[in-house]
């Protein structure tokens, strides 16, 4: 049994793509450099690609009700290496907090983060603690000694004994939390709102992150956890015990938080059914065993609304034995090789296709207009070349050529000066378009809303303030996409303009797409209006629920709203690229033309010099072009799991 697995195969397969395009990238950048083709817009365009790749993370979700297993999944999916349980998992409750692993690869250290649960009495979100490492509770992690990183870790597991009226406080549900036995009276409740834990693991460091969070009272009670960091991970892995089925709470976590439509979860929704070594049956053998799990794996997909084929039954116990051990025969039978291949096949695979869509094509677009550039060089050359064929040189001819390079360059040095001077004007669009979306505007949103909310003494007046806010921000982004709709025609206009001559390469605008945003906007506003209707906030003191509404709704949407702004301040520059690009490199190729043509008309070098100089710059030039073909063949490379679907069809075919 291969003790990484398939899944640690193909994350590092998937990192080795990603550094591939990296390096393509940055061989991209030198390409350009020494054929005279950079400039500071594919400069801007090519950083941001690379930053896209540098940063990618993939971020899937450990999601079920308490005692489900799914912290017991994590470990034997990532941390079986260590021969032990490193995350507590035993019988109960056990994370008591929304827990993230990954590993810091800035701070490049492990270590283990916490917040203290009073924080919830303050006024600022999870996300603004992040950025106070003065609230956390820092502990270091060795890697080297498992057994103290395994006691250290399990202070995640901590609670504390309060009285009921200061869980309420916190935002606990009392009926929900257990009875400290050694203080009648008081209850237990998480001692952290939040862990982060940095660890140096394979995955870890090829940009993994999991999100592995408590049961319903802990979900309910941290509206962050549910507004944005569930619905904002790539993948969601719903885990259910095969001893129980699907409960009541299981399908209030499902209806809730999970199948909702406001969720990302762009690479899927998966249920696992755990613990199904409670229905093996050696007394009545296999058949009987796989009968009862496909019976529990149907009736579980039945409920949840879901493909069968997206439930899998597993058993994280014995599949950490298994690895444990090294016993393959008990990792097969406990199917954590098949959650490993649906993860590799879904989600990875999906996150494939994000970046071959957001990235590779607009690299493998850049790239064609600089070979169409260079192209164009070659043929010019070969004309030289054909006008150096004689005993002389054909200076009639070379004259022609330098006439008509001189005719193409005031031709893109033209096009250069009008689109500059639709830039300018796209800048002014764009100045138009960052007014509808600043950071000043949405404050003045959230401070009137603040206002409102403060001054109002009715519920219905809380929720007339809470919907008006989120109305503002729809009437602005409306209005951004009504005037980004113009600005998009304005530039379609540009490009027609450009395309129409037949001497320049057809070339495609870059969208702004500010539908998006209002449709985020939109399902956030849903959201916000389940906040509103929640039995918990309904009942909550005015300064709290003013509190909760900032920390949680205002803050999402001023995260969706930087995003707003990043995309409107980007697109007015960026938008003009391609033809601005496509124009530059022509200007220049032909400028170093027009200057090496009048100079072989003005001196008196005899033809066979000029041919064989002729003769070599060609054969270079030709040799930049193969160097960008492999360039795109590189890019152009599948990504490693389509390349192994691919093997598999084959194979399947055979």
């Amino acid at each position: 049994m291969n003790q990484q697995g398939t899944l640690s195969q193909q994350v590092e397969a998937y990192h080795n793509w990603k550094k591939e395009l990296i390096r393509q990238i940055g061989r991209y950048r030198l390409w350009l450099q020494d054929n005279n083709l950079f400039s500071d817009d594919v400069s801007t365009r090519i950083r941001h690609g690379l930053e896209l790749l540098i940063e990618d993370e993939l971020t899937i979700a450990f999601v079920g009700e308490y005692s489900r297993g799914k912290t017991e999944l994590i470990n034997a999916l990532f941390f079986s290496e260590y021969g032990q349980r490193m995350l507590p998992s035993q019988a109960g409750r056990t994370t008591m907090c929304p827990t993230e692993l990954f590993f810091d690869r800035s701070a490049n250290q492990n270590y283990l983060l916490l917040l203290p649960i009073e924080t919830r009495n303050g006024d600022l979100s999870l996300q603004q603690l992040r950025k106070q490492p003065e609230r956390w509770v820092k502990h270091e992690l060795d890697e080297r000694d498992p057994e103290i990183m395994r006691e250290v870790l399990a202070e995640v597991a901590r609670v504390k004994s309060v009285p009921p009226e200061e869980a309420r406080k916190l935002g606990f549900d009392e009926d929900m939390l257990e009875h400290d036995r050694n203080n009648p009276g008081n209850v237990l409740v998480p001692a952290w709102r939040n862990a982060q834990i940095s660890i140096r693991h394979p995955l870890f460091e090829r940009g993994l992150r999991i999100l592995d969070t408590p049961g319903l009272n802990a979900l309910g009670s941290e509206p962050e956890l549910t507004i944005s960091m569930l619905p904002r991970a790539h993948a969601v892995i719903f885990v259910l015990s095969a001893d129980t089925g699907v409960t009541a709470s299981d399908m209030t976590i499902w209806k809730e938080h999970i199948d909702t439509q406001h969720a990302d979860h762009r690479a899927g929704r998966f249920a696992v059914l755990n613990k199904i070594d409670v229905l093996w049956d050696d007394l009545q053998g296999e058949r009987h065993t796989n009968e009862a799990i496909e019976r529990v794996r149907g009736y579980t997909a039945d409920h949840l609304g879901m493909r069968q084929h997206d439930v899998i039954p597993v058993s994280a116990k014995q599949g950490l034995v298994a690895r444990v051990r090294k016993d393959s025969d008990l990792f097969d039978r406990s199917n954590i090789g098949q959650l490993e291949q649906l993860i590799i096949q879904r989600i990875l695979m999906h996150k494939e296709q994000l970046i071959t869509q957001s990235l590779i094509n607009d690299l493998l677009g850049m790239l064609q207009n600089s070979q169409a550039a260079m192209q164009y060089r070659l043929e010019s050359l070969e004309e030289e070349l054909q006008a150096c064929a004689g005993v002389t040189m054909d200076k009639a001819a070379l004259g022609r050529l330098a006439e008509r390079a001189q005719k193409d360059y005031d031709f893109y040095y033209k096009k250069l000066i009008t689109l500059r001077s639709s830039r300018r004007l796209m800048d002014s669009q764009g100045e138009l378009l960052k007014k509808l979306v600043s950071e000043d505007r949405f404050e003045a949103h959230a401070e009137r809303v603040r206002n409102s909310m403060s001054k109002s003494w009715t519920t219905a007046g809380m929720n007339r303030a809470m919907d008006q806010f989120f109305e503002l921000l729809e009437s602005d982004l409306t209005n951004l996409l009504s005037e980004g709709h113009l600005a998009e025609k304005m530039v379609g206009a540009i490009y027609r303009r450009y395309n129409e001559d037949n001497r320049a390469r057809h070339l495609e605008p870059i969208p702004l797409r500010a539908g998006r945003h209002v449709i985020a906007i939109r399902e956030l506003r849903k959201k916000a209006r389940r906040f509103r209707i929640s039995p918990k906030n309904l009942l909550t003191e005015q300064s709290v629920l003013v509190r909760r509404f900032f920390n949680v709704m205002v803050g999402e949407a001023r995260t969706l709203h930087a995003r707003v702004r990043h995309d409107v301040e980007r697109w007015p520059s960026e938008a003009l690229l391609p033809i601005m690009q496509y124009s530059m490199e022509q200007k220049q190729l032909l400028e170093h033309q027009i200057r090496r043509l009048r100079d072989m008309v003005r001196n008196d070098k005899d033809s066979r010099t000029e041919r064989l100089r002729l003769t070599n710059t060609i054969s270079d030039l030709r040799k930049q072009l193969e160097l960008a073909d492999a360039m795109q063949r590189q890019i152009r490379k599948p990504a490693p799991t389509l390349i192994q679907q691919k093997v598999v069809n084959i194979s399947g075919a055979v």
